[in-house]
């Protein structure tokens, strides 16, 4: 592999200015050995093309990933668990680590060990692994840790954009027009808005949430008879309780990230890949009385339709033209309180096995990241045997974590006020 990264790539990059780390972390139970941490990771970082490459520059200065052949193994960090929440102390440390992407391989696995309970979080920039990309990493390094034997076929690397997009996509002259003529107009914005960083003076926090399997269950069903989805519900809460703690200072929108694998079947569902699509969504008024489920059901459709209008393809090809805007670009996100008051990322139910031959997995945490932004509030839920676990990350400058506390309390009261109510007329 030889190429540059897409602009996509590149924000997540941030070009090398900030680290911009995930941190996936699995809790076990049972034993293991460093000598099959290492061997498991060996054959995780043979198979994806993106672990086995160093970072590089063009002469246009555009970050390159280029294979190396010689390149570092996954380092593994041991250390003495102290806690059940020790992780969480880990994760906000190794949000602010940077990767030697130059020298060393794009992740790293820190071992909270003790007998017989281990937290095994896992680490990489976001610029190689969204969140079905960590997933697929996490199942493959639990499966290899239970049976070394398992295979793990490598694939090829993405080599350009061009392999990625349709023929169509690539040679139509309208949309080579529209990124030439986005790409001037950005230019132009940014050269009058000139954006710099802000200082952010304070540190980044993480609170986390799990609902148990009675609670989980609740909700699920509670969505699907108001005909609406988690994702909208989770929507809904979260831009209530904004409005709520935030008053005139909510902004009324989210962010919803689309797995990109949706629109481009060139990368493999186990297959790792950054760039994702978003859909924004705002409550239909800001400051009006509205019934919660009607609501939701509203957001949903919105949400169903926004989404199938999604032109990954198009919108990747036109944004390659923003290079040159890349910078300017990064400096605007650490500079403005952007326009939204929050990003969620539902990953749904995990595609990982609770029990193994010599282990079992007591908990999954959804995983956690500290973006460099001005703006970094960011959900991520996912759901693990039957439980529904939440991690909400953000940074003192932007929203103080006693604000943030207030707003995950009164989006939770919201979104299983109903739940509850139904579950106990079930009874």
């Amino acid at each position: 592999m030889n190429r540059q990264m897409i602009v996509g790539e590149r924000i997540m990059y941030a070009d090398g200015l900030a680290p911009v780390n995930c941190v996936f972390t699995a809790t076990i139970e049972g034993n293991i050995s460093l000598e099959q941490v290492n061997e498991a990771l060996a054959k995780i970082q043979n198979r994806h093309p993106l672990l086995r490459t160093n970072v590089r520059r063009s002469k246009t200065n555009v970050p390159i990933f280029v294979t190396n052949p010689q390149v570092q193994p996954i380092p593994v960090e041991v250390t003495d668990r102290t806690s059940d929440i020790h992780w969480q102390d880990v994760s906000r440390r190794e949000w602010e680590k940077r990767f030697d992407l130059e020298n060393g391989p794009a992740a790293r696995l820190i071992w909270l060990r003790s007998e017989p309970v281990s937290d095994l979080l896992l680490v990489c920039p976001h610029c190689v692994c969204d969140g079905s990309g960590f997933v697929t990493l996490m199942r493959e390094l639990l499966t290899l840790l239970d049976d070394p034997e398992v295979p793990l076929e490598p694939y090829e690397g993405i080599l350009s954009i061009d392999s990625l997009v349709p023929a169509s996509v690539r040679n139509s002259k309208v949309i080579h027009w529209k990124g030439k003529l986005f790409s001037a107009l950005a230019k132009g914005l940014f050269a009058v808005l000139n954006p710099k960083p802000t200082p952010r003076p304070g540190n980044f926090y993480f609170l986390t949430h799990t609902l148990d399997r009675d609670t989980t269950n609740a909700l699920v069903r509670k969505c699907k008879a108001e005909k609406t989805t988690v994702q909208a519900a989770l929507c809904t809460a979260s831009l209530l309780a904004h409005q709520s703690v935030r008053g005139k200072s909510a902004r009324n929108k989210v962010i919803s990230p689309v797995d990109i694998r949706r629109y481009l079947p060139a990368i493999g569902r186990d297959h790792l890949f950054a760039f994702a699509p978003i859909v924004e969504l705002s409550l239909a008024q800001k400051d009006a009385q509205r019934d919660f489920w009607s609501e939701a059901r509203r957001l949903k459709d919105d949400l169903v339709e926004k989404a199938e209008k999604v032109n990954a393809a198009e919108m990747m090809f036109i944004t390659e033209y923003f290079h040159s805007s890349t910078g300017a670009l990064l400096r605007h996100m650490r500079s403005t309180k952007g326009s939204h008051d929050l990003t969620i990322s539902n990953m749904g139910i995990l595609d990982i096995p609770a029990t193994y031959n010599n282990f079992s997995v007591r908990a999954i945490h959804s995983p956690s990241v500290g973006f460099p932004w001005r703006n970094p509030n960011t959900l991520v839920v996912s759901t693990f045997a039957g439980r529904m676990d939440f991690s909400f990350c953000s940074h003192e400058s932007f929203l103080p974590m006693i604000d943030a506390e207030k707003i995950c309390r009164e989006a939770m009261w919201l979104l299983l006020e109903g739940a509850r109510t139904s579950a106990t007329q079930q009874v």
